[in-house]
């Protein structure tokens, strides 16, 4: 099975969410898992972050970590993804080793996509494509994009903004990579997320 989720984490980090997210890791589907943890102090996000890693080396998924590419070494997790407000690619570099990866969410510009293309992450990451809890005002971004930036480079692409189990089909059809998922899985009404992860195909 070729992995093709980029899982997200919660914003907040309960009890059970080691346990959930090592039932979810197990399905084989999750590609990549970015902590993402806006309001939390960088020395608790360390702590989260060293626990997580022990559960990512298990099932052989990309840890990454948003915005604090210092942290990367710290937690030795696989890299950072970068939002438009989080600095560049370049200063992220003097933290990170040659081969961490790097991704950058270009939302659903063809100007953001096109600058960073010349610093060269790992991924980028477009969207949103649907409305999205987490982001509740983001700008849509068309599917069309992703072909156009298909045909600007062969850089893996990931989907963000909205997908869940009734959408993301119509995001593959256009070529996408990975679908960034997040919702869907962890404040779902009527799924663990462990049963809510099957929901993928």
């Amino acid at each position: 099975m070729r992995k093709f989720i980029y899982l997200i984490s919660p914003n907040k980090i309960s009890k059970n969410f080691y346990k959930d997210l090592d039932q979810v890791l197990a399905s084989k589907k999750v590609k990549y898992f970015q902590l993402r943890l806006k309001s939390y102090p960088k020395s608790k996000i360390i702590r989260i972050g060293k626990k997580i890693r022990k559960i990512t080396r298990k099932y052989k998924v990309n840890f990454i970590i948003n915005d604090f590419p210092d942290l990367v070494s710290k937690i030795k997790a696989d890299g950072c993804h970068l939002g438009q407000s989080d600095g560049s690619i370049k200063n992220s570099k003097k933290f990170l080793k040659t081969n961490k990866i790097i991704g950058v969410t270009c939302h659903g510009s063809k100007k953001l996509i096109s600058a960073a293309l010349e610093d060269k992450p790992n991924y980028l990451a477009l969207g949103s494509f649907f409305k999205s809890k987490l982001k509740p005002n983001a700008k849509r971004a068309k599917r069309n994009l992703i072909v156009w930036c298909k045909r600007k480079s062969k850089i893996p692409i990931v989907g963000i903004g909205g997908i869940n189990n009734k959408n993301y089909k119509s995001l593959i059809k256009f070529g996408l990579n990975y679908l960034a998922i997040s919702s869907f899985i962890w404040n779902n009404p009527r799924l663990k997320p462990k049963d809510a992860i099957k929901k993928f195909n």
